[in-house]
């Protein structure tokens, strides 16, 4: 079993809490909310990876080409709300991530709630978000789903 605070120094260096958005016509909002943590690791420790699906005992692992890494996901809601979330609450991140943490936790607290649906509140989760990760490659600019949401 993984020590707790070696967990959240190995997210702080290479982790990432990250929301997604598509554009879905199907939706009445037209656009899809997808809050993740997430974390990339060379394919030498894909038993590091293993560990952490088991430490949270939660999410799935994928092999990405484009890299050579192993990815461990974690896509849904709840598992982010009653297993990711509390573990950083319990041994908080210390460095520049821990802000983007506290912004991932109010959006997946958003989401849990289904604001994402309203065209109310989805405008603020979109904002924050979009303050997150600088540097990170974005399928979508701001501008162009704020656009779409105000159709």
């Amino acid at each position: 079993m993984l020590d707790p605070w070696y967990v959240t120094g190995l997210i702080e260096g290479e982790g990432i809490f990250g929301v997604s958005f598509n554009l879905r016509k199907k939706l009445s909002v037209g656009i899809e909310t997808r809050p993740y943590f997430a974390i990339s690791l060379n394919r030498r420790d894909l038993e590091l990876v293993k560990s952490l699906q088991a430490f949270f005992s939660c999410g799935g692992i994928r092999f990405s080409r484009g890299d050579n890494t192993y990815k461990y996901e974690v896509r849904s809601v709840k598992d982010l709300m009653k297993k990711v979330i509390p573990h950083f609450e319990a041994y908080p991140l210390k460095g520049a991530k821990a802000g983007d943490f506290e912004k991932f936790k109010r959006i997946c607290a958003m989401v849990n709630a289904n604001l994402h649906l309203s065209r109310k509140h989805l405008p603020q989760i979109i904002e924050l978000a979009y303050s997150m990760n600088w540097g990170g490659k974005r399928k979508y600019k701001k501008k162009d789903l704020l656009r779409e949401l105000a159709r």
